[in-house]
């Protein structure tokens, strides 16, 4: 054998030792740790939220996206559903116009309203030291009244009417709005004022307006956001619902979104609360000026102060509507005007928008220019001429006897719950139960008492049969049946948690008192409370006064309707002015956040919905769709994040 063969040889032996260590090192190599790497959990938690689907359904607006969106789609919550049958009356459920409005009283209350804006004004201080005095409408009507209007374009081509050639059974969002009035097609806005918009009218029943929320949000899902639905089965869903809220609703809504558009989980959570995640403050009182209502909260790490919990019946379509009165009488050139009609209204929004403000500074008569382009018609430009009126509208938030509404209930609180047959432990059984385990005790307390002088044998019984009838009542309710009641007491406070059920020795004191406080409630509800006297009012219900410190130097304003340039000065102001002198010592700073990080305040929910979906503590709050098939609304008594 010559050396290259030997040297060859050699190198294979070599070879194959290699691979033999290889193989042992493999070998050895299984026994690895148990726990998992800790790198591939940010991806895996980046693809659930992709799968997560969050919902903010308002009564005008509806914002719907992924929880990785960078924005949600946003349209207008309305659908046009064709009519049946030809023949068929048309019906339009209404935008700006509202109960309440054409009582004898409304005018007068409105006059009273605007006297107290125009007092207001004047007696405030423009920021160079000089009073301002309040402008006529008599001032600028003269010139408004002669004003024609200038034609730009033969037809306007550029809005049409929604084609409906084709004849589909409903149209969504935009196109419904702009659904010709003399098609076959009725109009409905499926939430009004934050709950479901259930009436006599047709389209009105609980099964119909749940029929339109489903076609809606269907529709958004599979078109704007292209999840086919058949693969909803593979997404979970967050839904942001108010803070106030309907109990019945909400389980049906929860109910639809399981069971018939077919998500796999969901998680029900209050707007308030996500508005602080959104914007990313832990503490907050929560103003949330929407198109219909305002609602106010205190939310301390997350949890909503349940007492400190205000839902106003205004928002920003009544100071629309009180800005068109407002220009009625200042003679609105636009003279054809009507709050009937849909493209008006819309117009009638964009003005309020772009020419309202809440900056006193600006004073005096001045012109200004608008458009109309509406489908059929030429696009006209008008010219007008205004003054105080831009500012008179916008301070009906702090004065809304200025809407005019008469006789609706204006100021909404969280009540207890009417009970539900499907969840028998609810907080009725939970205080029924610790009231009868105070009377039991209490009687066998007695009980012991009498029977110890006569001797020990039946004092010993008695407290037996007392222990045992407690040990019943605490196995009926579970071990932590005590714990909740008192959780669910001290979640009421003292003005709400008395307990409803007694003996009968005590039925009618408690039916006195409880008619007493139903007349108070009533009173306080029937009556308008302007926008910073219920932020004081939602302030001063939290129970401690380290949190009304926080709640003063943290007031974050969300939602559409207080969007006009110097509201955050002017609502800072009034907050300031009107505060206990108490606690004038004791806040080092009131603050008054519009816009958290630059943020668009109509999106700052939505965004806390999706910054919901990836916090770690979310895993336990899923309901998941067997979970609800099984168990129903007791789920989101275990699993809200609230009270439920």
């Amino acid at each position: 054998m010559t050396q290259a063969e030997k040297e060859q040889d050699s190198g294979k032996e070599k070879e194959k030792e290699r691979d033999k260590e290889k193989e042992k090192e493999q070998q050895r190599g299984v026994k690895r740790p148990i726990a998992p790497p800790a790198i591939p959990d940010p991806l895996q938690e980046q693809i659930q939220s992709n799968f997560i689907v969050v919902i903010n359904p308002g009564s005008r607006t509806l914002r719907i996206g992924r929880a990785t969106d960078t924005l949600p789609v946003t349209l207008p919550h309305v659908i046009a559903r064709r009519h049946k049958q030809t023949g068929q009356p048309r019906y339009e459920d209404a935008w700006l116009l509202r109960d309440g409005l054409n009582k004898a009283e409304s005018n007068e209350q409105r006059q009273n309203g605007l006297k107290m804006v125009d007092q207001a004004i004047w007696s405030k201080k423009m920021s160079n030291g000089v009073r301002r005095t309040p402008v006529s409408a008599e001032q600028a009507r003269a010139y408004n009244c002669q004003i024609r209007p200038a034609v730009l374009d033969s037809c306007s081509s550029r809005v049409k009417w929604t084609n409906t050639a084709h004849q589909p059974p409903h149209l969504v969002g935009e196109e419904a709005l702009y659904v010709n009035p003399s098609d076959c097609y009725n109009i409905h806005w499926p939430i009004v004022r934050g709950q479901l918009n259930v009436h006599a009218s047709p389209g009105g029943s609980l099964t119909a307006v749940l029929a339109d929320l489903e076609t809606i949000w269907s529709h958004v899902i599979q078109k704007q956001l292209e999840i086919p639905l058949k693969d909803l089965k593979y997404y979970r869903c967050i839904l942001l619902v108010p803070d106030i809220y309907n109990r019945q609703h909400i389980k049906e809504v929860v109910n639809m979104l399981l069971l018939n558009m077919g998500f796999s989980a969901i998680i029900v959570h209050q707007e308030s609360v996500c508005a602080t995640f959104g914007s990313g403050l832990s503490s907050a009182c929560v103003v949330d000026v929407g198109d219909q209502k305002t609602s106010l909260c205190c939310v301390e790490d997350g949890v909503s102060h349940r007492n400190s919990r205000l839902c106003l019946a205004y928002g920003g379509s009544d100071v629309t509507r009180t800005f068109f009165w407002l220009l009625q009488r200042a003679g609105f050139p636009y003279r054809d005007c009507q709050l009937s009609s849909r493209l008006d209204c819309q117009l009638l929004q964009h003005l309020k928008e772009t020419f309202c403000h809440l900056n006193q500074d600006i004073s005096g008569l001045q012109d200004h220019e608008f458009q109309t382009r509406f489908p059929e018609a030429p696009a006209l430009l008008y010219q007008v001429r205004l003054g105080d009126e831009k500012l008179q509208a916008p301070m009906g938030l702090f004065y809304p006897t200025t809407f005019g509404i008469v006789g609706q209930k204006m100021t909404s609180l969280q009540y207890r719950s009417q009970g539900d047959s499907e969840d028998p432990h609810d907080e009725h059984y939970l205080l029924a139960t610790q009231s009868k385990q105070d009377q039991s005790s209490k009687s066998a307390a007695d009980r012991k008492g009498i029977s110890r002088p006569g001797g020990g044998l039946d004092g010993e019984m008695s407290g037996q049969g007392g222990i045992g009838e407690l040990s019943d009542l605490t196995r009926g309710c579970g071990s932590s049946g005590g714990g909740a009641a008192i959780k669910v007491e001290m979640e009421f406070g003292p003005a709400q948690g008395e307990c409803l059920m007694g003996s009968g020795e005590v039925e009618e004191p408690l039916s006195a008192h409880l008619s007493r406080k139903t007349a108070i409630m009533s009173q306080f509800e029937s009556k308008a409370l302007g926008l910073d006297k219920a932020i004081l009012h939602s302030i001063d219900c939290c129970g401690s006064d380290e949190t009304k410190r926080k709640m003063y130097s943290s007031i974050l304003v969300v939602g559409g309707g207080l969007m006009f340039h110097g509201a955050q000065e002017f609502l800072l102001h009034r907050i300031i002015n009107k505060m206990p002198p108490s606690f004038r010592r004791l806040v080092d700073n009131v603050e008054v956040i519009t816009r958290p990080k630059d943020m668009d305040p109509q999106l700052i929910s939505w965004k806390g919905g999706a910054v919901l979906a990836c916090l770690d503590t979310t895993q336990e709050m899923w309901i998941h769709q067997r979970e609800w098939q099984r168990f129903g609304v007791r789920m989101l008594r275990e699993r809200a994040a609230f009270v439920w």
